[in-house]
């Protein structure tokens, strides 16, 4: 059911904590916490989320238990889960929240990461290949040490050479498909939003075994593979300026805002169904003319939940609107 659930009140009220219960709850994982235990109330053993919801016409349940000094316990539907892949299989969430202006500003590494997410939601038969890649390298890498210190062959390093190019090729296409394909809803969002002639573009070329056989010796110097997948980046531009160098802080919140509705919008092409779009502060930095577009697009959504210090801020009537003070939301 197409909505919006809007959440209200006070800074330190508590609304971000509850868009990081939903996260998850759905996703087994916090978007700005590192470790479980700072999920956990001062002085409390434990924490729980409970979720009950639809995806399309299924009914599920999550149950997650954090508990200090022990790992995470996740149930999908009463099934205890081995891994919290599943549950990021099963069930899809986006969220923007205020520090995710680092998939803009941020170094390579985090766009890099930012764009093997979308792969993983986008592609799922390649959601694994840039971890795979990543095991390859790393393997590589070894073996350059061990010939450094002399404790291998040069010999023994072409069967990683070899798959690190197979592995680097087959994720530089999935990136740059994925790019490719956001490319469109993002421009058309960001322009809405008053950024305009936005573009993403995957930047690096795919690996070949002339290119690292060709530097072989200043790997082995270095102990580690200078060339492939795991140095490039994701040009996020607008109007021909890099967002991360000339990009104002008002620019870059567009353009992350932008890539989340972008990806969500692409999820209901592709699935047939909306993801749990999760809108932390969004709201704050956005003028009027940037609200009202705001407040159309989400609207299409199946559901999308948005925080705000004050219920007027949205300047659309949402599904549901709920206040939320400390302790207690109604």
């Amino acid at each position: 059911m197409p909505g919006v659930v809007l959440l209200h009140g006070a800074n330190g009220a508590g609304k971000t904590n509850l868009l990081e219960a939903l996260h998850v709850g759905t996703q087994g994982f916090s978007p700005r916490a590192r470790r479980d235990v700072q999920m956990i109330r001062f002085g409390a053993d434990a924490s729980r989320i409970t979720l009950a919801g639809t995806r399309g016409s299924n009914a599920f349940e999550t149950d997650t238990l954090l508990t200090r000094g022990e790992s995470r316990t996740v149930k999908l539907n009463g099934d205890r889960l081995d891994s919290v892949e599943r549950l990021r299989h099963e069930l899809t969430t986006l969220v923007f929240t205020p520090d995710r202006l680092a998939v803009v500003k941020g170094a390579p590494a985090t766009r890099r990461a930012y764009l093997d997410r979308v792969v993983g939601r986008l592609l799922p038969a390649r959601a694994n290949v840039a971890n795979e890649y990543a095991s390859s390298v790393g393997q590589r890498n070894a073996a350059l040490r061990r010939i450094r210190h002399g404790h291998s062959t040069r010999d023994a390093l072409a069967p990683w050479t070899e798959r690190v190019v197979l592995l680097g090729n087959e994720l530089v296409v999935a990136r740059t498909e994925t790019a490719d394909v956001l490319d469109a809803p993002f421009t058309e969002l960001a322009g809405s939003f008053g950024l305009a002639d936005a573009s993403l573009a995957y930047d690096g070329t795919a690996p070949t075994t002339a290119e690292l056989e060709g530097r072989l010796e200043l790997d082995i110097e270095r102990g580690i593979t200078g060339a492939g997948p795991h140095l490039h980046d994701l040009r996020i531009e607008a109007g021909g300026r890099d967002l991360r160098v000339y990009g104002s802080q008002g620019e870059q919140r567009v353009a992350v805002l932008s890539l989340v509705l972008a990806e969500a919008e692409l999820l209901r092409q592709r699935l047939g169904m909306s993801p749990l779009v999760l809108l932390d502060d969004v709201l704050s930095e956005l003028d009027g003319s940037r609200r009202l577009a705001l407040a159309e697009v989400i609207t299409r959504t199946a559901q999308t939940v948005v925080t705000a210090t004050a219920a007027e801020t949205l300047p659309s009537e949402p599904a549901v609107s709920l206040s939320v003070t400390p302790g207690r939301v109604g």
